[in-house]
């Protein structure tokens, strides 16, 4: 039968490491600190660290170090992860507009964008992945008296603004501290929009962020300063402003719609009244399709980042991304972007990216933009390739416990290969491939990849394993994507997930990374 599964076996420059740091077979506690900090780069780790890694393998009885089976199995193991501990350890303390934020786009919707449900649900799920803007278009109800949340002029089913609000409210903090937003889209009349501003008090209360009145806001506040906080912040209609906002980014100023911030929800009629008027010393934001993006940073790409240094630039998908599909989120990143709207509905490559990215930061939904986004670099800066980061492929397993044994093959077992590469700025992006291991369920393809970055603090490694079909579409066999400038160097395992972005119980990959 073609589906009996052999047990792993170590790879052989995996051999090769482990004779130079044991003696007469085991790995002792010096031995293994010494790797720690030669091979995996850990320069901090101490004696303990080691010994506590023997300990966790000490059911195979050998407390006084590792014979190369109990490496192996630690090195493939779950306590061997690719990232860092999953803390948050950058600076929180600058002006959010110095963060790239974790956002979604019309977060209500359960599916596509035009005859979904519309729901608190995928409200609760986002929240629960990490993310932290969340986008609701409201509109009066049938009966004109109250406030519903649908995607307008479409066959999308409604859901009441106040059980969203509650489920936002439920579920804010339940992954990290950091301050969520509500970005309301606003149709409706004056007497609803004082609804929406007693609602939005009645249910979040102390945690609703208010600036203090008659201030105008010189510099966004700190996510530090707004733990646990809400902040409201609505736009009018898209039918309103479409066109306006891409010639504001080229003149360094916005409209009167994305000034104030958090100020909204006491002066909704206020607001009204004045008018859309722009005051030079306040910090903005706008909003621009992925297609005004690309058109505006055509000519006005040094001016779109100094534009983000202090405003917030929002970018969100095409209007006719009908699909709830997704864009590549790094165009809307490259530029200093700080939400870069994504449907988080679906799931796809562009998904995976945006998933890749905020697994940085302990995934607290907030990322520190890297200096050359924040510096006021001349237009005639270029970046010289900064690192090169060459990349081993040694093995996969787990598909044999993760999936139906004929799911791949109906006779025979698969045949993988590994899809690696770096989705980046335009000069660091590109995809390589292992070669096809034919019936094989431990394939080792044992293959090294070199990547020269020139901005590795936007950089994520894509890995994606496929198993080859002559007859029909490669079928899938898991991904992941990962931030580069927080990997950790040296052997690691590193854990595949579904389409969808859900980690796999034993599917991953042994890997090594280092920097050169």
């Amino acid at each position: 039968m073609g589906f009996r599964y052999t047990a792993s076996e170590a790879p052989r420059e995996v051999k090769t490491i482990f004779e130079k740091y044991s003696e007469n077979g085991v790995m002792t506690v010096d031995h293994l600190h010494r790797f720690l900090i030669d091979v995996q780069k850990q320069e901090k780790a101490t004696r303990e660290d080691a010994q506590s890694i023997i300990n966790a393998a000490s059911s195979l009885l050998h407390r006084n170090g590792l014979h190369l089976d109990a490496f192996f199995k630690y090195l493939f193991g779950d306590n061997n992860p690719p990232l860092a501990l999953h803390e948050v350890h950058q600076d929180m303390d600058a002006p959010i507009s110095h963060y790239f934020i974790f956002t979604g786009h019309n977060s209500y919707l359960t599916g596509n964008q035009l005859s979904s449900d519309c729901s608190e649900v995928p409200i609760i799920d986002a929240l629960k992945k990490g993310v932290r803007v969340i986008e609701l278009d409201i509109w009066p109800n049938s009966n004109k008296n109250d406030i519903d949340v649908l995607h307008g002029r479409t066959l999308t089913a409604p859901v009441e603004l106040i059980k969203c609000l509650r489920a936002i409210k439920a579920h804010a903090f339940d992954v990290s501290d950091y301050p969520v937003v509500v970005t309301l889209e606003d149709h409706l009349t004056p007497e609803l929009q004082s609804k929406v501003a007693e609602m939005v008090t009645a249910i979040f209360g102390e945690i609703l962020f208010t600036p203090p009145v008659g201030e105008s806001l010189k510099e966004f506040p700190s996510p530090n300063s707004l733990k646990r906080r809400i902040i409201i912040s609505t736009k009018p209609p898209k039918e309103y402003k479409e066109g306006k906002d891409e010639e504001a980014v080229q003149k360094g100023k916005s409209l009167g719609d994305e000034e104030v911030w958090g100020r909204e929800v006491p002066s909704f009629i206020e607001r009204n009244k004045s008018g859309y008027k722009v005051d030079p010393d306040k910090v903005r934001r706008l909003s621009l399709s992925e297609e005004q993006l690309e058109k505006a940073a055509e000519k006005y790409a040094k001016q779109i980042v100094r534009f983000t240094q202090q405003n917030l630039l929002r970018i969100y998908p095409k209007g006719t991304r009908v699909t709830s599909s997704n864009y590549n989120p790094l165009v809307g990143w490259s530029h200093g972007a700080q939400m870069v709207a994504f449907n988080m509905q679906g799931y796809g490559r562009s998904l995976w990216l945006m998933q890749g990215m905020f697994r940085a930061n302990g995934g607290c939904g907030y990322i520190k933009k890297p200096d050359i986004l924040l510096k006021g670099g001349s237009d005639s800066d270029i970046f010289d390739p900064k690192a090169t980061l060459p990349v081993t492929i040694y093995m996969g397993e787990g598909w044999y416990f993760d999936f139906r044994h004929t799911h791949f093959d109906q006779y025979s077992p698969p045949d993988f290969y590994t899809r690696v590469g770096i989705a980046g700025v335009p000069a660091d992006t590109v995809m390589k491939k292992t070669k096809t291991l034919e019936d094989n369920w431990i394939p080792a393809w044992d293959e090294v990849f070199e990547f020269p970055l020139t901005v590795p603090e936007l950089a994520l490694l894509r890995l994606e394993v496929h198993e080859y079909d002559m007859s029909e579409k490669d079928d899938f066999g898991g991904q992941t994507c990962l931030p580069v400038w927080e990997l950790q160097e040296g052997i690691r395992a590193y854990p595949l997930h579904s389409r969808k972005g859900d980690k796999y119980k034993s599917v991953k990959l042994l890997v090594r990374c280092e920097f050169v």
